[in-house]
């Protein structure tokens, strides 16, 4: 790995233990194992330093595998990528937290484009494969079902920690309710093969 590497992914874990003000680019520089001018020279400052990092948080494979172009089993598909999508927000949920607590002051620490609007996007393409297919029986605006699913599996990654009590089922069954309640909503047949039977 190099040192670009190791700085950004110290900011990573930096920021998420003690967000914006505890992340000091001399601690950073510490847990990267470098000297700060090291750090300054190839970011010239914290606040850029730091949009990267976060910008860059899913350094490792993407985290997502792609919706299949010709989409054949509805229901293993979704449910393939969704589980690998909540595994993403569950690995990075300290990280996530630690974003949503900072936006109010910092709001340009979120990057436009990352990896859930990358998810959002990729989902809404691939339903409008579905219809396109004939998988899909009710109307439905994929621009308003896509963030709303995506925003079931960011409520699930974080309500486990904070509200453990209420999540009854164990994480794999919940996400098969999930897909399956979804799949139902946009009129995707159970005699299609893509549900199970009640």
């Amino acid at each position: 790995m190099d040192v670009r590497d190791k700085i950004l992914r110290a900011a990573v874990t930096v920021f998420a233990e003690v967000g914006f003000r505890g992340a000091t680019t001399r601690r950073i520089a510490q847990e990267a194992g470098v000297n700060e001018i090291t750090l300054f020279r190839h970011f010239g400052s914290k606040d850029r330093l730091l949009h990267e990092a976060i910008s860059r948080s899913d350094l490792a494979p993407p985290c997502t595998p792609e919706l299949p172009r010709a989409p054949r089993r509805p229901r293993a598909e979704l449910l393939a990528w969704a589980r690998e999508h909540s595994e993403h927000l569950q690995q990075r949920r300290s990280l996530l937290c630690t974003c949503l607590a900072e936006m109010s002051e910092h709001p340009e620490i979120i990057p436009p484009h990352n990896p859930s609007t990358q998810a959002v996007e990729q989902l809404r393409d691939y339903l409008g494969r579905l219809r396109s297919a004939g998988f899909t029986t009710a109307p439905f605006d994929a621009d308003i079902v896509a963030p709303m699913f995506l925003g079931v599996l960011f409520s699930d990654a974080l309500g486990r920690q904070f509200m453990a009590q209420v999540y009854t089922r164990s994480p794999e069954k919940t996400l098969e309710g999930y897909v399956d309640f979804f799949l139902r909503g946009i009129g995707v047949e159970k005699t299609a093969g893509t549900l199970r039977a009640s």
